[in-house]
Order: structure tokens, then sequence, then C-alpha cells
């Protein structure tokens, strides 16, 4: 019935971190959540066959989705998946995407779709993450770096968010590590992009994504993200919704 899209400000900035928290929060909540990341490239092997390490790690915040609906394409360089397609010799077919996307929507009450890197990142050709945004027509959440360097990222990625019509709940800092730089940020990001910070998240070094392994994710989602602010501005985006 209803999406969020997970984009960041960069690649490395803990998306898939973020992604399964806001995930497992809501499922907490009592709604059933399904998970997707849309285009894994840099995909792990296993068995002989490639798999999302970032479709699993979402997938252990809630309950298993069916695997070619949590990540319809898998591409083994950790390349922009335009250009890892592109050497693998594949074509990202974005009708398999918005079909299984689809999908879980209709199984699902929220569906949690994780981008790759950044916003402007190509998928195929000039079809950028900006793009699926707009083609699965579902508001974004933007991830960013607590500390230095992230106004200048953050402002830029508003900024073509805005332009590219796409609908933006708010920013979530990440990583909060502590210091001059960390504490005045999110005040002037606030001031110059008009969108608001949802939640600064500390530095957890438990979490690993490669390795499975959560940490206190969760626990720092809840206790750091206003988790009523984004269900509201979700359900909100709903014609007819009475939530």
């Amino acid at each position: 019935m209803a999406g969020i899209f997970i984009t960041g400000t960069d690649t490395g900035v803990g998306k898939t971190a973020v992604a399964a928290g806001l995930a497992g929060a809501l499922k907490k909540r009592g709604y059933s959540v399904g998970v997707m990341k849309p285009v894994q490239s840099g995909a792990a092997m296993r068995n002989g066959e490639l798999y999302s390490q970032d479709a699993e790690f979402l997938m252990a915040a809630v309950d298993e989705v069916e695997a070619g609906l949590a990540c319809p394409v898998l591409l083994k360089e950790a390349l922009a998946p335009a250009a890892a397609a592109q050497i693998e010799g594949k074509d990202i077919d974005l009708t398999l995407i918005k079909d299984a996307y689809t999908e879980l929507e209709r199984q699902y009450d929220i569906v949690i779709v994780e981008g790759a890197g950044g916003i402007a990142v190509p998928l195929k050709d000039r079809f950028l993450i900006s793009d699926l945004i707009t083609y699965l027509g579902i508001p974004a959440i933007i991830v960013a770096r607590a500390g230095l360097g992230t106004i200048n990222h953050t402002v830029l990625t508003v900024e073509y968010s805005k332009s590219s019509g796409i609908s933006i709940i708010g920013i979530v800092l990440n990583n909060y590590r502590g210091g001059m730089a960390e504490e005045t940020n999110p005040k002037i990001i606030t001031e110059l992009t008009g969108v608001p910070i949802l939640g600064i998240i500390p530095h957890d070094p438990a979490i690993d994504v490669e390795g499975g392994s959560l940490g206190n994710i969760l626990s720092l989602i809840e206790g750091s993200v206003d988790m009523e602010k984004i269900i509201r501005s979700v359900y909100k985006s709903i014609p007819g919704s009475r939530i």
C-alpha cells in the first residue's frame, strides 16, 4: 500500500543500516513490512550464485522476502549499476523492477526500498536513481553523514531531489560521533533546505552489513528518529488514506 525510498548523499553513508532499522521499527509498530534493493552492484557470491548482501541485511530486520522480489537485479562489479551492467553485458530491466515493487506493495503494508549510491547514480543509460524514485512514485528519505562536508552534499541532494519532483519526507543524519561540525550541521541544513531532520543516529561499531550484524540499529532508530512523522507523511501521500 505504501513505499519509502531510502536514498543517500553518497555511497557508504549508511543507507542499508538506516533502511533496515526503519523497516524493523515499522514492523515493531504492527505493520507488515517488505524490503527491496532493486539493483545490487558488487553482489557477493555464495554456492556459485550471486546474492544481495544488502537485501539480506534488510530482511534480517523483518520477515523473509522472496529473493527475486527483494533484489531483482544482481551485478558482480562494484560500480555504478549502469557501468557494471555494461561491463557484464546485462540489461537492467526497469519493468522487472517495477513489477517486483508492485508485488511487494500488494503483499505488505509498507515497502522500504533502498537505492544504490547517491541520487544521481545512473542505473541504465541516462536513467538515474532519481528517475527510479519518480518511476515508483514514492516519497524519499535522504540519509547523510553527520560530520564535516555533509552540508554541501545534503543541500545539493535536496535541491536535485526537488528539481526532479521527488517528495522528501526528511533527512536522517547517520554515524554521529560528536564534535563542533556535527553539533552545528543539523540546524544549518534545515535552514538551507527547509527539509526536517528526522533524526540523528549515533555511531555503532557493531553494525556490519557485509557480516550481517544489525548491531543496535533498531534501538538507535527507535530512540533517535521521528517514526510517527514518517508514518504520517507516507500515508498522507496516499489518496483516500485515513491515517
